[in-house]
């Protein structure tokens, strides 16, 4: 990817806030309020590294307009080797400096590497929504395969007409956190049913949760704070699968954050599985109470990016998927469901990552 002129414009609005900052700080009462100088001095530092690249950018444009007006003018041509010499080092000064600008919007897939567990629900739209969670589960099966990342499956609820009421499992790979920790939300689907006869278009919707999964050092669990409930594992329909007790319910009584593992015929490995699934749901949970503060302040004027919030339409008969939040539109809906899914991810994963380091100023 090149730099474009939208990239350089958002360096300059990063870097006019960023003066803005330097100003305020400079203004006097501002140093008698320590939670007003933490907030400034957090968002100074987000912004450093755009501002630099920007200013940098601009001097080595303004040395190169210079030097060439030199070389163009110079008669001597001793001086005017010399002119050459320096125009060609200013250009690759430029070539460098743009590398980084776009390394800056677009991070490397190696600066997360950790696993992570994908949640996805049936929400409103009955049969219809479960066949669109089942629809969700294998694009993003077909997009780690594709990219080559590690899938495990960890539970899943079946419905009779091969979707589901629940599916979850992990996923860890170089860059794989990175391009999915932005699709937790609601995901809304415009199509006409295979159970509709009269061809109407519906509308149904189904939930996806990103959880990261903490090490166990990181979540200190308590075996007394646990209630653990065990019952037979079900498939499709309600039939019986097991006729032992291998599922595995738990209910981390502190939190209230309860969780269910039926997906192995072992009650150990689905307990495993349960433990997993429980500390990064808790873990989740803490976070959304740190934030909550913070988000609520900041609901009017951006959103509340909660889960309950729809941040995506599939719409079937137009080809088109639309993310909301970053207001991409893809007429290649048909490509994605396939795996596909880089023309959707890679400008979402730019603006979301460009909206978080203004929100942070």
């Amino acid at each position: 990817m090149t730099i474009n002129q939208d990239m350089i414009r958002k360096l300059e609005t990063l870097e006019a806030r960023y003066n803005e900052i330097v100003d305020t700080l400079s203004e006097s009462g501002v140093s008698g309020d320590p939670e007003k100088l933490k907030k400034l001095g957090k968002a100074l530092n987000e912004l450093d590294e755009p501002a630099r690249l920007f200013r940098k950018h601009n001097e080595l444009n303004i040395e190169l307009t210079r030097n060439t007006a030199l070389f163009d003018s110079e008669t001597d041509r001793d001086m005017k080797a010399l002119y050459k010499d320096e125009t060609d080092r200013i250009k690759t000064d430029i070539i460098e400096m743009e590398t980084a600008i776009v390394k800056f919007f677009n991070p490397s897939d190696e600066e997360e590497d950790k696993q992570f567990i994908i949640e996805i629900r049936a929400g409103t739209g009955g049969s219809e929504a479960g066949l669109f969670a089942g629809d969700l589960f294998r694009m993003y099966l077909k997009y780690a395969e594709i990219k080559g990342w590690k899938f495990e499956s960890i539970n899943e609820s079946p419905t009779p007409l091969g979707g589901f009421k629940e599916v979850m499992f992990s996923m860890r790979g170089t860059g794989a956190l990175a391009r999915l920790r932005y699709e937790s939300g609601v995901h809304r689907v415009q199509r006409i049913p295979v159970t509709e006869s009269s061809g109407r278009i519906h509308t149904s919707a189904a939930t996806v949760a990103v959880l990261i999964e903490p090490d166990e050092i990181e979540v200190v669990i308590n075996p007394s704070d646990l209630k653990v409930d065990t019952f037979r594992s079900t498939g499709a329909g309600g039939q019986s699968v097991n006729k032992i007790e291998s599922a595995i319910r738990i209910t981390h009584i502190p939190t209230g954050v309860v969780v269910e593992c039926q997906d192995e015929r072992s009650q150990h490995q689905n307990r495993a599985k349960a433990m997993r699934i429980l500390r990064a749901r808790i873990v989740q949970q803490l976070e959304d109470e740190q934030n909550e503060k913070i988000a609520s302040e900041r609901r009017s004027q951006v959103g509340s990016g909660d889960r309950s919030e729809r941040i995506r339409t599939y719409n079937f008969p137009q080809n088109r998927v639309t993310d909301h939040r970053a207001n991409i539109t893809v007429y290649q809906l048909d490509t994605i469901m396939e795996g596909m899914m880089d023309a959707l991810l890679e400008p979402l994963v730019r603006h979301m990552r460009e909206a978080a380091i203004s929100n942070e100023s």
